[in-house]
């Protein structure tokens, strides 16, 4: 049975730069009362740039939490409002250095359901160019290019960690492997 949690009260708790954090008192359908803790989150994009030779983009940096450099496709944060599609298109340009011809968007993840509004809305882009990268001020990442066929085996291989890169892999490995 798929329940109902009505919210009594909520306290922001933390108001950072990246996350929001708040505390909420919920009453479950049955009266029960207990405690929530939740992060509100503006988002994310993440972009499949995929060259004419089925090479995918990736973008190898550092993240703190794992203290270990992660092999991702390039992404970002969105700005509370901000278009998902624009982000997109913007960060392929900032991370990679690369324009797209052709940006479809591949459908959204929710990361972490069980205490974060974080979507990540995926794209693959496609007849690539390329041109200077313009990287945030103390952002540092390593362009890497791998053909999709490895990268594909990678992300079943558990080589890339990374949730928004394995499931915007696999969409892109069946979307271009049923177009031939």
């Amino acid at each position: 049975m798929v329940q109902n949690e009505k919210q009594l009260d909520s306290q922001l708790i933390y108001d950072g730069k990246v996350v929001k954090l708040y505390k909420d008192e919920v009453e479950l359908d049955n009266g029960y009362k207990t405690g929530r803790e939740w992060i509100k989150h503006p988002g994310g994009v993440c972009i499949a740039a995929v060259d004419e030779d089925e090479n995918v983009y990736f973008v190898e940096q550092f993240r703190y939490p794992f203290h270990t450099a992660l092999m991702e496709i390039p992404a970002g944060k969105l700005e509370f409002g901000e278009n998902h599609r624009e982000c997109g298109i913007r960060e392929l340009k900032e991370e990679i250095g690369a324009e797209a011809e052709s940006f479809e968007y591949l459908g959204c993840l929710y990361p972490t359901v069980a205490y974060d509004t974080e979507v990540i809305h995926m794209y693959l882009a496609r007849g690539l160019s390329f041109g200077e990268q313009h990287l945030d001020e103390g952002e540092f990442l390593d362009v890497k290019k791998i053909p999709l066929e490895k990268a594909f085996e990678m992300v079943m291989n558990n080589e890339l960690p990374d949730s928004k890169t394995q499931l915007a892999i696999i969409k892109t490995y069946i979307k271009l492997k049923g177009e031939k």
